[in-house]
C-alpha cells in the first residue's frame, strides 16, 4: 500500500519531483525564507500571523496572512516565487 502511495506521487507532475527530491532541512529552510520574504512585505510595526504552506506549488509559495484590523481581521494571501526568490501580497479578502 505504501510503495502504491510513493509511486502515485511519484507520477504526479510536480508535486514528486519537488517534494521527494527534498531533504526536510531544504523545506524548513523554504518555509522561512518564505516567512522572511511576506514579513518584509508588512507594516514593521504589525504583528501578523502568516502560515505557510508546507511545500507550495511547483514554482511558487505560498502563505496565508492575517493581521489585526481595527475590532477584526484582514487574511491576505502572500506568493512567493521560488525561482526569483521574491513575494507579492494580495491585497485584504473581503470581510
Amino acid at each position: 500500500m505504501r510503495y502504491t502511495l510513493i509511486l502515485a506521487l511519484a507520477t504526479t507532475p510536480g508535486f514528486a519531483a519537488s517534494a521527494l527530491a527534498s531533504s526536510d532541512d531544504a523545506w524548513t529552510e523554504f518555509r522561512a525564507d518564505v516567512q522572511i520574504a511576506c514579513a518584509a512585505l508588512l507594516p514593521a510595526d504589525s504583528t501578523p500571523v502568516i502560515e505557510v504552506n508546507p511545500f507550495g506549488s511547483e514554482r511558487y509559495g505560498a502563505a496565508l496572512v492575517t493581521m489585526a484590523a481595527g475590532t477584526g481581521a484582514e487574511r491576505m494571501v502572500c506568493i512567493y516565487d521560488k525561482q526569483a526568490g521574491t513575494a507579492e501580497i494580495t491585497g485584504p479578502f473581503a470581510p
